[in-house]
């Protein structure tokens, strides 16, 4: 029986050399970088991982393979990661946000859409709530 080929993409967004305290530090907002310093050390600690910067933009930790259940197609990814966006913090826990509705509602002022958190500044959460996201999403890996 012939051996499946693999439906590997080749995304744009990929792990870097470049520094992430570098990066964090040419954040403009100082509450953005102040947030970033905060979860870049939950992280850290969380994962056991280094930060990588992936692109110009996203701080990851660890990686994982990820198949898509609709097309079989499979992407190399971070296991979590974030981004200090202009707008707000983006948190990439890579895992189905919507089937944590119970702690979402207890984490205070967030957004979520396509897969990440969204918040405008750490103090709008509650940041215990928070890390157990981050452990959730770690143990489902």
């Amino acid at each position: 029986m012939a051996e499946k080929k693999s439906k590997l993409v080749v995304i744009k967004t990929k792990p870097t050399a470049a520094s992430v305290e570098d990066f964090i530090n040419k954040v403009q907002d100082e509450q953005k970088r102040k947030d970033s310093f905060v979860l870049l050390e939950m992280m850290k600690k969380a994962t056991g991982e280094e930060p990588v910067l992936w692109s110009n933009s996203i701080i990851g930790f660890g990686n994982k393979r990820y198949k898509s259940p609709n097309t079989g197609r499979e992407v190399d990814w971070l296991l979590i990661g974030f981004s200090p966006r202009k707008a707000n913090l983006s948190l990439h826990l890579t895992m189905d946000i919507k089937k944590h509705a119970a702690a979402l509602k207890k984490l205070g002022k967030h957004k979520t859409g396509g897969g990440c958190l969204y918040i405008n500044k750490l103090e709008d959460v509650d940041i215990k709530v928070l890390k157990g996201m981050i452990d959730t999403a770690l143990k489902q890996k």
